[in-house]
């Protein structure tokens, strides 16, 4: 297997991670979001941790798959390369600050100190309203910003059927018009216009993960992470 196909398959495997474990950690997680007295102790606990352990997992995930891509894009789109990663890295932090913030909801509601009810359910829901702001930025406008990037850059090189960057560049500026519109009140979040709106680009990292992870990347011209080839002879041995 040679460093292209390694480094395609991670990153299909990676991509793969991400769809895997943020959509059962949005269901997941729904009792913290939507009960405001949560923090008091009313509601699951168990199921609320593991939907924000699977959303580290989508952080790592989503950060591995710009390391794992950078060496294959660089070679051809160099400064597409660097602003995926730039972005993909943005997008991972912010989605890290959201589920930080539903870590500390947690652990008031372990432990409250002296803080009265009021108190708390106020502080919890300052924390809930931060994630739900990293929840639009990152998997909205970050995320529209990531599909463009990226597939501008693997339809230019060819590196994979061109039906599949062409599902992220059409869904990069629905995706991005749909977040702003919610940005300004035109509709809920989770709205049917806004999962419309974000089915393609949801199809554009399954369907690139599934040939990343199954067929890799058209084999570039020359590898130049291999290591380079040593001479049979040497200046030396002709004398």
């Amino acid at each position: 297997m040679s460093p292209t196909r390694r480094s395609a398959l991670a990153a299909g495997l990676l991509y793969l991670a991400t769809i895997v474990s943020s959509i059962p950690a949005l269901a997941l997680i729904q009792p913290i979001l939507t009960q405001p007295d949560y923090v008091l102790g009313d509601g699951p606990q168990t199921r609320v941790v593991l939907g924000i352990v699977l959303d580290l997992v989508n952080v790592a995930a989503a950060i591995g798959t710009a390391v794992a891509l950078y060496p294959i894009i660089r070679r051809r789109h160099q400064t597409l390369a660097i602003g995926f990663v730039a972005s993909r890295l943005l997008e991972g932090a912010t989605l890290g600050i959201g589920a930080l913030a539903l870590v500390a909801v947690v652990t008031l509601r372990r432990d409250p100190g002296t803080a009265s009810d009021e108190t708390l359910v106020a502080a919890s829901q300052s924390l809930v309203s931060l994630r739900d702001a990293t929840f639009l930025l990152a998997p909205g406008l970050l995320a529209s910003v990531n599909a463009a990037l990226l597939g501008t850059a693997l339809y230019r090189a060819r590196l994979v059927p061109r039906g599949i960057p062409l599902l992220g560049l059409i869904g990069a500026p629905l995706l991005f018009a749909s977040t702003l519109a919610t940005l300004v009140g035109v509709f809920e979040q989770l709205s049917p216009w806004s999962v419309v709106a974000t089915l393609p680009i949801f199809l554009w990292e399954l369907s690139l993960g599934l040939h990343l992870t199954l067929r890799g990347v058209t084999e570039l011209d020359h590898d130049d992470s291999a290591p380079a080839p040593r001479p049979d002879r040497t200046p030396a041995d002709a004398h």
